[in-house]
């Protein structure tokens, strides 16, 4: 969760205050903000009804139009941190029809089930932080001084507490130990489904427990690198995978995030002829999910009955009424997000939280590089990418980072080569690294 919002649940956050936080991260774009932040806000509500009317609020999915590069991808994904929610982004145009190769749709819902396991066990593995670096710690002790067969004596005691010190000041990190691990690797294969050659994650210790369980292997490792290792292995012995998997699939049902890029590229109705053959029927496979259905997954069966779909495409060429009218109708809330103005990319560069000019000072500032924009300088960057997203193909914020690249590109190489400085971009340095760029129209296109 974002630092701001650390201090305080999730719950506590309403909708102008969820709309802050993306603020941070996000310029411009209030309509799809305010959008989103309602539709985390009812799934707050939704928790606070009885169970029986609560199965029968489902969440409004939300289709948002706009050209790429204006920040459809980052809001969702940053509404999904916010919230803790496991997510997923996806391409329609990956996805084919059944019966055609590529992947099927129903994939993505096996990719949120895996994210949602990967984000219960951290929390769950974190929660035994403490006890695993004890029981590591114990493992170490029993590799530097092997205890006797009889009782453990008053001398031995005294040693082991001895080295138990050395161990907490770092006094034995160099010192090389023979580590007996777990092996957890585990040969998976590929299965040839109806739907292309994809990659099932079929585990064969599932399938021939008694073939793999208990396997280990011996590894010389330094203190310092084994107390990392053990701490992990025992913090995997503390959780229950049972228990994570059952809590992954309940976050997963109640509030996953799956987020449907390009999904203009499959919009259109049937032609019967061409490569776009099975766009109708892509459409037709995500309905299902889209209204609610049970998907098996590896970990259990996921109903997405109260998954959120956000959905995002330029609809350039098509447009979202030719999407076919069952799935118009499961994405209720249209929000339509404008191209970014000079003004917009101006703030892009030094407003949100990890912007970019701080992103490259500070990759810089490792090897005692001072990095400095003046402020000519940085309003000569957002207006060279309006002009050159104007004259080509107009790509939103993705131009800025080519044209700091070009601009910075002899500074990031000499780097710390020459000692620490400190280097100050001015507007006229920009001018002489972009004009002769973006007045060869075809140059521009290749580089800029």
């Amino acid at each position: 969760m974002p630092a701001a919002a650390a201090g305080r649940t999730l719950d506590a956050l309403t909708p102008r205050q969820i709309v802050a936080e993306l603020d941070a991260y996000v310029v411009g774009q209030a309509a799809a903000k305010r959008a989103l932040a309602v539709a985390l806000r009812n799934r707050i509500r939704r928790q606070r009804l009885a169970p029986e009317l609560a199965a029968e609020v489902t969440p409004k999915n939300i289709l948002m139009i706009g050209p790429t590069g204006v920040g459809k991808t980052e809001l969702a994904r940053r509404l999904a941190q916010l919230a803790g929610s496991p997510f997923v982004k996806v391409e329609a145009s990956k996805f084919t029809e059944v019966g055609y190769v590529g992947r099927d749709v129903e994939s993505m819902i096996r990719d949120l089930a895996e994210t949602a396991v990967q984000l219960v066990r951290r929390e769950k593995q974190a929660a035994v932080r403490g006890q695993a670096a004890r029981n590591a710690e114990e493992r170490l002790l029993d590799l530097l001084l092997p205890a006797p067969a009889s009782a453990e004596s008053d001398t031995l005691r005294a040693t082991r507490d001895k080295l138990r010190d050395q161990l907490r000041n770092g006094q034995l990190e160099g010192r090389r130990v023979e580590v007996e691990l777990a092996d957890r690797r585990v040969p998976a294969f590929q299965v040839l489904s109806p739907h292309g050659n994809e990659e099932l994650d079929v585990q064969i210790r599932e399938l021939l427990p008694g073939l793999f369980g208990g396997r280990t292997r011996r590894r010389s490792l330094t203190i310092g690198d084994a107390r990392e290792v053990l701490r992990q292995e025992e913090a995997a012995r503390l959780v229950d995978d049972e228990e994570v998997a059952r809590l992954a699939i309940e976050r997963a049902e109640s509030s996953g995030i799956v987020f449907i890029d390009e999904l203009d590229k499959v919009a259109g109705r049937e032609t019967r002829q061409g490569p776009d053959v099975s766009r109708e029927g892509v459409q037709r496979d995500l309905l299902p999910l889209v209204e609610g259905t049970s998907v098996t997954t590896k970990y259990g069966s996921l109903r997405t009955d109260h998954v959120l779909f956000i959905a995002a495409g330029a609809f350039h060429v098509s447009r979202p009424s030719d999407l076919i009218p069952e799935l118009q109708g499961r994405f209720p809330i249209r929000v339509e997000l404008t191209p970014l103005s000079e003004q917009d990319l101006l703030r892009i560069l030094v407003e949100p939280r990890g912007a970019l000019l701080s992103q490259y000072q500070a990759l810089l500032a490792t090897e005692g590089v001072t990095l400095s924009f003046s402020d000519e300088a940085v309003r000569e960057l957002a207006r060279s990418a309006t002009q050159i997203n104007a004259a080509t193909e107009n790509i939103g914020a993705r131009r800025l980072a080519t044209i700091l690249e070009a601009v910075l590109e002899e500074t990031s190489f000499e780097g710390g080569d020459a000692g620490p400085r400190t280097v100050r971009i001015e507007a006229d340095a920009v001018r002489a690294k972009l004009e002769p760029l973006i007045r060869d129209r075809d140059l521009s296109r290749f580089i800029l």
